[in-house]
């Protein structure tokens, strides 16, 4: 059997692969565990924040410490999204560029991209630094979590999509079931979703109305598979 592709279980399938993406270095594939943040508003260790990259796919999740989740003000915080990543080898010497082309986002949109150096310490830790953004961020990945890789979607019987995805990397997922309501007509650049809430009561619930998670692979992804560390 494949160790990257096990046999998927009635339900699910293989999300298409995306348009004019192409393969993502083995050197970024993984689950990378965020250890700090740096801005030119300060430093954070504390947000829990976790970036799992399969060979076209990512999902990113990121929950600040302290926070309610059960409340709307504290789902309002949360910051995750999945889409596809390019990378853009660096020439003469220069590191390469990380791009993530979000496809879906707990968030608004950004009026700038998702974009970053990439310049690896060890083969395990890695330093992004900011393109279009004051930021410097510091990855780790973990151990057992470069293969099996997998980016899927919930199906129907009747092979309709059924809404959710799963993200899977060696022992570890992250599941997402994106909202289904649209943005307001009334979106401001770079608003957050705690703001746009607080300006839209009526529309909380909708624009609150998802799911994201990370914990562990469910146990038909690594069932008689290798799982690399």
């Amino acid at each position: 059997m494949d160790p990257h592709h096990p046999t998927l279980p009635p339900g699910w399938r293989l999300l298409p692969e995306p348009a004019s993406a192409g393969a993502v270095p083995p050197a970024y594939r993984g689950v990378w565990v965020r250890t700090l943040l740096e801005t030119p508003e300060g430093r954070d260790t504390t947000t829990r924040v976790h970036w799992l990259q399969t060979a076209l796919w990512h999902a990113d999740l990121r929950v600040p410490a302290g926070v309610d989740l059960a409340s709307p003000a504290g789902r309002a915080r949360l910051q995750g999204f999945f889409g596809h990543t390019r990378i853009t080898p660096g020439h003469g010497g220069q590191p390469d560029v990380c791009t993530w082309h979000r496809l879906w986002d707990i968030q608004p949109p950004r009026s700038t991209p998702d974009a970053g150096t990439m310049v690896f310490e060890t083969p395990e830790r890695v330093i992004e630094t900011g393109v279009h953004g004051q930021y410097l961020e510091v990855w780790e990945r973990l151990p057992g979590s470069t293969a099996p890789l997998l980016a899927l979607e919930s199906v129907h019987p009747d092979g309709q999509p059924g809404g959710q995805r799963l993200f899977i990397a060696g022992r570890y997922a992250i599941t997402v079931r994106p909202r289904t309501a649209p943005w307001p007509a009334d979106l401001r650049p770079d608003e957050t979703l705690d703001g746009l809430v607080q300006r839209h009561p009526g529309q909380a619930a909708a624009l609150l109305d998802f799911d994201v998670e990370f914990g562990d692979a469910p146990a038909w992804a690594t069932a008689g598979q290798p799982v690399t560390p």
